[in-house]
């Protein structure tokens, strides 16, 4: 990979401060970002010290990544903001569309700007699955049913995401809230036609994202591969839906990618599928084998996507005086 754009391959660690196999790990070309976890983190002040080391390491500098939705999924809480569900918001669209677009941006802005003050460049959210009631995984981490308020709100979150300082990344490509399963322990798939597909996918047509996230599920109507694994999901959301932000994989440790094989299957598949950045979490023996035997064919406009995600500055502070205001208006919606 060239070493002057990020590598194809997220990967984590175990603890709050970098071991020695860690900056090793970090410095290998093929790696391009890191992903947080809980365990990761123990307070504010180590998280920016942890954030600052990463982003010496090496230039470019590592992109770190989070899952911090709100809800049930914020990795970070205790001496951050605690972020609604965002089927709340969902719900105060029912009632009052003005006052939940509100609430939605503050959501965005409060997530960037806390992030963006110790160091963290992004998060993966908004979720854009739709809210049919029975998965496992997304329940209320969904906005809602109806697609055009999914897209209403994942836009006000998005100008909140982009005015504290972060991007926008759209998941799971192309819906995983239809399929009951989890992904993480098991593999769905989803037997629609494509035409049924339409509302899933009304989000990732009118949204301007900068990234999206590809689901461990098997669309029968399309392919036998889940959509990570899928040149046509991914043809179709380059030629189809004109998306040019960076496509991310789901975490390739979860069940449902083991549809393929071993980590380096994995990773040699989503890789050919089209997919820009690779993520491997919890499981350090498969990072050792995909960094000694995966060789890549080097495509600088993959490393060009995901180096646009990278804030201009390690770290950011936001407005006084707008961060007071959001956090007024995520209180009232509490």
């Amino acid at each position: 990979m060239s070493a002057k754009l990020p590598g194809p391959l997220m990967i984590d660690i175990a603890g709050t401060e970098l071991t020695d196999l860690d900056r090793e790990r970090l410095c290998h070309p093929l790696v391009g970002g890191i992903i947080l976890f809980t365990r990761n983190y123990r307070d504010r002040a180590q998280l920016t010290a942890l954030c600052d080391e990463i982003h010496a390491l090496r230039e470019p500098r590592l992109l770190i990544a989070v899952d911090h939705e709100g809800g049930r999924v914020q990795r970070f809480r205790e001496g951050f903001t605690r972020l609604p569900p965002m089927r709340a918001l969902g719900q105060l669209h029912d009632s009052d569309p003005a006052a939940a677009l509100t609430a939605a941006r503050a959501a965005g802005f409060v997530l960037a700007a806390e992030l963006r003050a110790c160091g963290v460049d992004y998060s993966f959210t908004p979720v854009l699955d739709l809210d049919y009631g029975p998965s496992r995984v997304i329940g209320d981490r969904a906005f809602h049913r109806d697609p055009a308020v999914v897209v209403a709100l994942a836009g006000a979150l998005g100008e909140g995401l982009k005015a504290g300082g972060t991007g926008t990344c759209g998941k799971h490509f192309p819906g995983h809230g239809y399929v009951i399963p989890d992904s993480h322990v098991e593999l769905p798939i989803d037997d629609r036609p494509l035409a049924a597909m339409a509302d899933d996918l009304r989000p990732y047509r009118e949204l301007v994202l900068d990234a999206v996230m590809a689901a461990h599920v098997i669309y029968e109507c399309f392919d036998c591969n889940t959509a990570v694994f899928s040149n046509k999901w991914i043809g179709y959301l380059r030629n189809d839906l004109k998306f040019d932000g960076v496509v991310f994989t789901d975490d390739l440790s979860m069940a449902g990618a083991g549809v393929v094989g071993d980590m380096l299957a994995r990773v040699q598949t989503a890789w050919a599928a089209g997919c820009d950045m690779l993520l491997v979490c919890n499981a350090p023996d498969a990072v050792a084998q995909v960094l000694a035997g995966w060789q890549p064919e080097i495509d600088a406009r993959r490393g060009e996507r995901v180096a646009r995600l990278l804030p201009a500055d390690t770290r950011c502070y936001a407005d006084p005086h707008l961060y007071r205001e959001a956090l007024q208006a995520l209180a009232r919606l509490a």
